[in-house]
């Protein structure tokens, strides 16, 4: 229940975070990024927002979810994969380093790893089938 818990926390703070920067840049950077940049820019955010609803959807799932070692796995891997992934492009963006982009694939390996691990850990559920009853 704890790691549930902590789970909506994260996703809380990272959906609040997600429009907050979304609309940084859509007010505060649109006319100070070229082209190339703000595409860059829109995508770190809509990663970010994908991944935080991914957190959300994962801390109100079914308890049973949860007795899952692969859930939490799954959690922390849409964390990580925001932090990295989308960390690093904003930080490209603002600072126009784009050596940066060389990590950015590895917050996207977290952001796969999380949903085999959701895969996993749904796959481990045991749920009766109406059919054989």
């Amino acid at each position: 229940m704890q790691a549930q818990v902590r789970t909506l926390r994260i996703a809380a703070i990272f959906g609040g975070l997600a429009v907050a920067i979304g609309a940084f840049g859509a007010h505060g950077l649109k006319e100070h990024l070229s082209e190339d940049l703000l595409v860059i820019y829109e995508t770190s955010v809509k990663y970010h927002f994908y991944h935080a609803l991914a957190l959300l959807g994962l801390g109100l799932a079914p308890a049973a979810l949860w007795k899952s070692a692969w859930t939490k796995r799954s959690s922390i891997a849409f964390t990580l994969g925001i932090l990295v992934f989308s960390g690093s492009l904003y930080l490209l963006v603002i600072t126009g380093l784009r050596a940066l982009g060389a990590i950015t694939p590895i917050g996207g390996v977290a952001f796969i790893l999380g949903w085999i691990f959701l895969l996993l850990a749904a796959s481990s559920l045991h749920t009766k089938d109406p059919a054989k009853q």
